[in-house]
């Protein structure tokens, strides 16, 4: 018997969700019956990693897979297997990698993506770690995308209408839901850590222990789908838009990232005595070089570059600083062993996988290309000149010019991710938004 088969028995499990992330970050998938699901392997269809945010395809769908739309292979990752909280019957979700029909890592998987990242960096003997921490909005329910989000209300019978960053009492408005959370993520094995209020009304934060790269990206993964639920189930929205409200700050992913030398299995980014090594130097220039052009993978949507906006607690420019949070790359202040890097680039709608791959494909082009950083930057990075692009558009036509990046990133996925993402786009741009009609309809 196996180890998975064992686990249903254990947990009594009837039903089985078979997940893979597309590339937008979306669970797909299919639910099965656990007899079912032990006796044949899951297939999905190839466009299955292709869909668009809403659900279409690209006019190059037939370029990236192959025109009859082939079944690929789906491999349970038992490490990822989960009961699901929130399920009238017991039900485990497993996330899978995606293998074509030879048994090879299929090439536009953003698990694989993430995957071959972390073996590049196993052939250097090195080891990546990461710990993401991630924000995201309550918001009322809402039927109308035409009117405006709103906070829910809280215990108090109240709705949260002043920023309070750090608010304990603001938390507590929310406990019924933060319990059931925790208690979500209990069941799952979900390793969260700290909650805090953010800046923005009804903005919370919760982070994540350091750990593998792939581990944590699961769980985030997870996490989206289950703090969903849990919203649901106390009659408000929990959405991860990278700017849902005008007039509040944006909801990000920052991910700490550091590396391990596998032979002495110490902090490759810091010496005993607590200096930067080259490693550290270089990994941060290729965050330097490289951000700009991936910069679609930590901003994937139309939504996500209103995010970029001079002091609103977002990264606007490539300048890095030790404890400062105004600058995009952010060194904390800690002994050798928690020497890191905070990457704040990443919005809390992006595909987890893919922003961490990234950020750890950045910092390795960067070591492999010995690059070097500019001299930290002191005092306030927010006011500084916005250089990210604010466009969409720009910022897939970046991902044609990676120059000395070499295959971190496949330039198959690159290609096949600025499709699906310039699908998205030209969709948007074909609707006419209230503005327009408000502003121009008799103005013009």
């Amino acid at each position: 018997m196996s180890s998975v088969e064992q686990w249903f028995k254990k947990h009594n499990i009837k039903d089985v969700e078979c997940l893979i992330p597309d590339m937008t970050g979306t669970a797909r998938g299919k639910l099965m019956p656990v007899s079912e699901y032990l006796s044949q392997a899951p297939k999905l269809p190839e466009s299955t990693l292709l869909q668009t945010v809403n659900a279409d395809f690209c006019d190059e769908h037939n370029q990236l897979v192959c025109s009859d739309d082939q079944d690929m292979l789906l491999v349970a990752d038992p490490r990822t297997i989960r009961q699901i909280p929130w399920t009238q019957m017991p039900t485990a979700q497993i996330i899978h990698d995606c293998h074509m029909v030879d048994g090879s890592a299929h090439p536009l998987s953003s698990r694989n993506v993430l995957r071959s990242v972390i073996a590049q960096y196993e052939a250097l003997d090195l080891k990546a770690i990461i710990a993401p921490e991630v924000e995201f909005y309550l918001v009322k329910k809402n039927n109308d995308p035409k009117m405006e989000l709103e906070p829910p209300v809280g215990i108090s019978g109240l709705t949260e209408r002043v920023k309070q960053p750090l608010g304990i009492d603001a938390v507590h408005e929310y406990e019924p839901f933060i319990n059931t959370m925790y208690e979500y993520c209990k069941i799952q094995e979900l390793n969260v850590g700290t909650l805090t209020h953010e800046s923005g009304t009804a903005q919370l934060e919760i982070n994540f222990h350091h750990g593998d790269p792939l581990s944590l990206a699961d769980q985030v993964f997870t996490f989206k789908r289950t703090l969903r639920q849990v919203a649901f189930k106390h009659d408000m929205v929990a959405t991860f838009m990278a700017k849902p409200m005008a007039n509040e700050a944006g909801s990000s992913m920052h991910i700490h990232q550091s590396l391990i030398d596998i032979k002495t299995n110490t902090n490759a980014f810091a010496d005993s005595e607590g200096t930067k090594t080259e490693i550290f130097y270089h990994y941060l220039a290729g965050l330097q070089k490289y951000t700009p052009k991936l910069i679609s993978l930590y901003a994937p949507n139309v939504n996500s570059y209103r995010r970029f906006t001079n002091y609103m607690s977002a990264p606007i420019s490539l300048h890095w600083g030790f404890d400062n949070r105004t600058v995009a790359f952010r060194v904390p202040v800690a002994d050798q062993a928690a020497t890191r890097i905070e990457n704040r680039f990443a919005g809390m709608d992006t595909n987890p996988y893919l922003a961490i791959a990234a950020s750890l494909a950045s910092g390795l082009a960067g070591i492999k290309n010995k690059l070097q950083p500019t001299k930290p930057f002191v005092g306030d990075a927010s006011g500084k000149k916005v250089v990210i692009t604010k466009s969409m558009e720009k910022a897939l036509d970046c991902l044609t010019d990676m120059e000395d990046f070499g295959e971190v990133i496949s330039s198959e996925f690159l290609t096949a991710y600025r499709f699906v993402k310039s699908k998205e786009l030209d969709d948007f741009n074909k609707l006419i938004t209230p503005w327009e009609r408000e502003n121009l309809l008799l103005s013009v």
